[in-house]
């Protein structure tokens, strides 16, 4: 019997949806940063309107979780509260008020005889964001790719299904009546029956693929995607406290670090101390910490040092996110020892040090491995930080697409212009 010829990839399902944003971005690269404005405001507008709709499809995803036994990590991240709605809306409101990043001007790193040269920021084209549950991402993401004059693919998964196929509907409702084009954003809907695969091949009309969740779920995608991947991290984030440091300064950035709700992208979850580090204070300081209600684990040696306190953790654990309130410890014989430790084991995205000297701090500076070096300050994460214009998706720890917090900036790329005089 012959074999069933596979479909072609013009007739993928897949392959219509990316074709609908791709065409939907080269319009968007034409309009005016008043129009795409425009368009932000009518999507906060609608999702200020549709906060009941929404909140109750939120409510029967997160019934169908409980009854599908998922995990409570994922129902925290699935949980859409009327203060997180609420906060997606007043990051679309900054955004609309923000000047147009688009076309800006920069020097170019070199230059042409009889010419002037120069850059400008230009839109990637099509943008997916591939989601483990934060159902307000879908919202946050589309104000972000509509500032930068790009569309937008969402695919969340099936645990938040009703919650994100409302919050898509109304954002695409908004844009209709805002008159920007169809397909500026798409949503992909798990029951559809896409493969995530499928999609993140679809590099002729894809430019760039966002996955955000757990570091397996981030993997996954980034191993399988034939389109550029920026990959988004959270968890894993190691402090070292010197022993100039101050253990109570030390103490109360951990605590900050881990409110960020409902995601704790920076927060600290490995704490390195330095081996001569005095014991009574180091039992302050781990008491302090179990009050605030984090569980601590540690080697085998502070364990030792203090049963009463610590338990045991696991070789496997220094290299993996905890995202909860555990915290594990181990002792170092200096920063170089810490630095080479967090070089090998942290999620290489935002790592801190507490430290009186200033040669310690640049040394610091200079040699971690990481996107984000933090230094006698808290990594706490905001999507929406009190001071300045920006909004932040999150964090990539990735050297090459971009590295850092993911902002307007990221989701653009830059054109190169010669002007010359007509002397060849």
């Amino acid at each position: 019997m012959a074999s069933t010829p596979s479909p072609d990839p013009a007739d993928r399902l897949s392959s219509t949806i990316a074709q609908r944003a791709d065409d939907a971005s080269i319009h968007l690269a034409t309009t005016t940063g008043l129009e795409r404005s425009r368009g932000i405001h009518a999507m906060a507008i609608a999702l200020e309107e549709a906060r009941a709709e929404i909140l109750e499809a939120n409510t029967l995803d997160l019934e169908m979780s409980r009854e599908m036994a998922v995990s409570e990590l994922l129902q925290d991240w699935l949980k859409l509260t009327p203060e997180r709605l609420q906060q997606a809306i007043k990051l679309l409101h900054r955004l609309s008020d923000t000047a147009d990043p688009l076309l800006r001007v920069m020097n170019a790193p070199y230059s042409i005889a009889s010419s002037q040269t120069y850059c400008q920021l230009v839109p990637l084209g099509v943008i997916a964001l591939i989601y483990e549950a934060f159902p307000e991402l879908g919202a946050i993401a589309a104000g972000l790719c509509l500032k930068t004059g790009n569309a937008l693919i969402l695919r969340g998964t099936q645990e938040a299904s009703r919650t994100n196929s409302i919050i898509a509907q109304v954002l695409q409702g908004a844009l209709e009546t805002a008159k920007l084009p169809a397909g500026t954003i798409e949503w992909v809907s798990p029951e559809q029956g896409i493969p995530i695969q499928e999609l993140t091949a679809e590099d002729d009309l894809i430019n760039l693929i966002i996955p955000y969740g757990r570091a397996s779920f981030v993997q996954q995608i980034t191993q399988t995607a034939t389109v550029p991947v920026l990959r988004t991290a959270m968890g894993n984030c190691y402090l070292y406290c010197s022993l100039s440091g101050d253990l109570d300064l030390a103490r109360s950035i951990i605590v900050d670090s881990h409110a960020s709700e409902p995601d704790p992208v920076n927060a600290i979850e490995k704490v390195l101390l330095n081996q001569a580090q005095a014991r009574s204070s180091l039992t302050r300081f781990f008491a302090g910490l179990q009050e605030q209600g984090f569980r601590l684990r540690a080697e085998a040696e502070l364990v030792e040092q203090f049963p009463d306190l610590l338990t045991l953790v696991q070789p496997q654990e220094w290299g993996c996110p905890y995202l909860k309130k555990i915290i594990s410890f181990k002792l170092v014989e200096d920063l170089d020892g810490a630095i080479a430790w967090m070089n090998r084991y942290s999620s290489s995205h935002a790592d801190c040090l507490v430290s009186e000297s200033y040669a310690e701090s640049r040394h610091f500076a200079q040699n971690v491995n990481s996107a984000l070096v933090y230094i006698n300050a808290s990594p706490r994460f905001s999507r929406n930080p009190k001071q300045g214009d920006s909004v932040f998706l999150g964090i990539s720890n990735q050297k090459g697409q971009w590295r850092g917090l993911i902002s307007v900036e990221s989701l653009m790329t830059l054109k190169q212009v010669v002007q010359g005089r007509g002397e060849l």
